[in-house]
């Protein structure tokens, strides 16, 4: 059966979206990024080189015609910074499909809303298919939408904190009053953390700092890869509904008793 992911006007077969910062080195990202077999990959243009040939360069050793390069807004604290920084990736390398991430403060890393939805307008405005990072609140979540961003990523849990889903009824009621992709975006620490998000609906996830500061970082992609799949196919499948009680998994009827 066919399961497309569709962005926008992307399409993926990969539910998994990895990160690119972190790591030891570009050579590590480029083997995680390899072993995770996603298809997109998100970039801090603010903090790692993709636009400079006259340095050592991300795009040297993760391919743009393999992978979808996601430049994002990581580091900017106020619309005008986070528009300004994809109207530069979008001038040099012609990405349209972004991520935006408008952050509140440098401690808790949790988005500014005010400042993202301002952003926002003025990204779709200009044609940007805009992913974007938000709270796991779903009256956010809906205006988000409302205003044309192209997926709306709500946190597991604060930036690398690697503590899972703080809200998982909140993730579902996100996705069940969606129109567009929702993407679980940060706290995810393990495996287990990446198959709950897809269990509970979400159409993919984005995982960081899980792998880039795992101990073995393609092992863990590997795992990322695993989880991404079989949360996918769960709730697909449709989970059996919880129980109060036992319930026999064998029938007891038409059976002959001492």
């Amino acid at each position: 059966m066919s399961d497309v992911f569709k962005v926008g006007t992307y399409e993926f077969n990969s539910r998994l979206i990895v990160g690119s910062g972190k790591y030891k080195d570009f050579q590590t990202t480029k083997d995680a990024t390899e072993a995770s077999e996603a298809e997109m990959i998100t970039v801090a243009v603010r903090r790692v080189n993709i636009t400079d040939p006259g340095k050592e360069n991300l795009l040297d050793y993760i391919d743009p015609k393999k992978y979808t390069i996601l430049p994002n807004t990581a580091g900017c604290f106020n619309a005008e910074d986070a528009i300004r920084t994809l109207r530069l990736a979008r001038e040099a390398g012609g990405w349209d499909l972004v991520k935006l991430e408008v952050l509140g403060d440098t401690e808790t890393l949790y988005p500014n809303v005010v400042e993202t939805i301002k952003a926002a307008e003025v990204l779709v405005e200009e044609g940007f298919q805009v992913m974007v990072y938000t709270n796991d609140d779903p009256i956010v979540a809906r205006r988000l939408e409302e205003i044309g961003c192209v997926a709306v990523m709500p946190l597991g849990n604060p930036i690398g904190s690697g503590r899972g889903l703080a809200n998982p009824f909140n993730i579902r009621v996100i996705k069940q009053r969606a129109n567009v992709p929702i993407v679980v975006d940060a706290g995810i620490g393990t495996a287990s953390d990446a198959a709950k998000a897809l269990e509970l609906g979400a159409d993919a996830a984005l995982i960081n700092t899980a792998i880039s500061e795992a101990k073995d970082e393609c092992l863990m992609a590997r795992a990322m890869r695993d989880a991404v799949r079989a949360g996918r196919a769960a709730f697909l499948a449709g989970r059996m509904p919880k129980r109060a009680f036992a319930s026999a998994s064998s029938p007891t009827e038409g059976y002959i008793w001492d």
